[in-house]
């Protein structure tokens, strides 16, 4: 027995419908007609609860063993009768056979159904074009792949979301040294001066996003952050059809402790905010406990553009609310040396002239200076490009989440501990001439 696979048609012609991005609205494939979400919720609110008595009893028959087996799940297209398969974290849909966009709403008859959604707000062509922008000023970028590298699949998905609130108890121990330097005789002497700094204090949290779903990356996630959530809408099946979606299939408890670790970082990171007047500080030890409220459930819209360049797959995501785009690019390895060579050579060129202007030294020495500073400053340009390249990555912390109205530090503490002293011997200055250092008087 298939689960239902319900399409939402026309209220005027009985076309198929999809959510049209650009308008916050559906609009009929057929006669153009556009209508809100409120208006077809309205127009299909008993075909919504049959669909969900129909999924009902085909999570039943399912587990009774009619079913293709392991995950996968077979589901009627109303709209053309065909008998579609998928698995079982399919939530949203296209027909193969009729292009119709279809919603299996009996996914959510046994599971938790999302408490909100955020609508795609950008569209298919919209992603393909800031792919294209992301290419540009990419120094490193070889040549060949933004000429020949083509998009093979994109893809708007509605992917599930685990959003944890909360918050954070610190209490972190810190170092602060306040250092000046001065010449005593031969000897040019440093005295530091060591304070022992406490922060404590509570620091709270507003929907820390973590993906629920194993099928899509995380570090791949957390770099298409932030979302706007000013744009969350209560759920409703309305806002899928046109795009595919996924339910969870990663538990809210097993998402937490990423939510945790970046909680916590950040509000460490607020304890250190609050540190001031010293001209280093060093982090000695922390200690955070999380506390955290029932976890939200959203999906959150993100284009995936897969392409293909070289024999080599390289996957990219859009934020489907903000446009940011985010994916790792490949390095030309030519580009990079030539870069490296030039930066190097210049820099190179320019200090050993201004060491010979400046130093009777030999030019051997000034060259060997000269080499060894363009090497280096080539080498940290370089870095900086690859990094460029390399975007995306987990995220550990959580700034853009802290609820500031909500953050207490409750102890400040500052206590001047010691003095430390160095002293290191240095050239004495007897080639001064007549009445100074070492000199002849008159």
């Amino acid at each position: 027995m298939s689960e239902q696979a319900t399409s939402y048609t026309c209220p005027n012609c009985g076309g198929s419908m999809h959510f049209d991005a650009a308008l916050g609205k559906l609009r009929c494939d057929y006669c153009d007609s556009v209508f809100t979400v409120e208006e077809v919720q309205k127009a299909f609110a008993a075909k919504n609860e049959k669909g969900e008595e129909k999924g009902k009893a085909a999570e039943k028959a399912a587990q009774a063993g009619e079913d293709w087996g392991g995950n996968v799940r077979t589901f009627h297209c109303e709209s053309c009768g065909a008998e579609l398969v998928a698995d079982e974290t399919t939530v949203s849909m296209t027909c193969p056979y009729c292009g119709n966009p279809a919603v299996l709403v009996g996914k959510f008859a046994n599971v938790r159904k999302p408490d909100y959604v955020i609508p795609f707000r950008l569209q298919k062509e919209q992603a393909v074009e800031k792919l294209r922008q992301y290419y540009r000023g990419k120094k490193l970028l070889p040549g060949s792949f933004a000429r020949d590298n083509q998009v093979k699949k994109i893809q708007g998905i509605y992917v599930p979301f685990w959003l944890f609130s909360g918050n954070v108890d610190a209490d972190v121990a810190f170092e602060g040294q306040n250092s000046e330097t001065h010449r005593e005789g031969d000897f040019e002497v440093t005295r530091t001066a060591h304070y022992d700094i406490r922060r404590s204090g509570n620091v709270a949290f507003s929907r820390i996003p973590v993906d629920g779903s194993s099928r899509m990356t995380d570090d791949l996630m957390d770099s298409v952050e932030p979302y706007d959530y000013r744009q969350l809408k209560t759920f409703a099946y309305e806002y899928l059809p046109g795009y595919a979606a996924d339910k969870y299939d990663v538990e809210a408890q097993d998402c937490a402790k990423r939510a945790d670790l970046r909680a916590a970082n950040s509000a460490v990171e607020e304890m250190r905010n609050t540190v001031s007047g010293y001209q280093e500080v060093i982090e000695r030890s922390r200690s955070t406990r999380v506390h955290r409220a029932k976890p939200e459930y959203a999906m959150m819209p993100v284009w995936m553009l897969h392409s293909k360049w070289n024999g080599k797959d390289f996957c990219f995501a859009m934020n489907g609310e903000t446009g940011k785009m985010t994916g790792n690019l490949p390095v030309s390895v030519g580009k990079a040396v030539a870069w490296f060579s030039g930066i190097m050579a210049v820099c190179t060129l320019i200090l050993e002239f201004l060491l010979s202007l400046l130093s009777d030294d030999g030019d051997g020495d000034n060259l060997l200076i000269a080499l060894i500073f363009g090497m280096v400053v080539a080498g940290i340009t370089i870095a900086v490009m690859v990094s460029q390249m390399k975007p995306v990555a987990a995220a550990t912390e959580a700034g853009g989440y802290i609820d500031k109205g909500k953050t207490r530090l409750q102890v400040r503490e500052d206590h001047y501990t010691h003095t430390t002293e160095t002293r290191v011997r240095v050239e004495s200055d007897d080639h001064h001439g007549p009445g100074g250092p070492g000199g002849h008087r008159g």
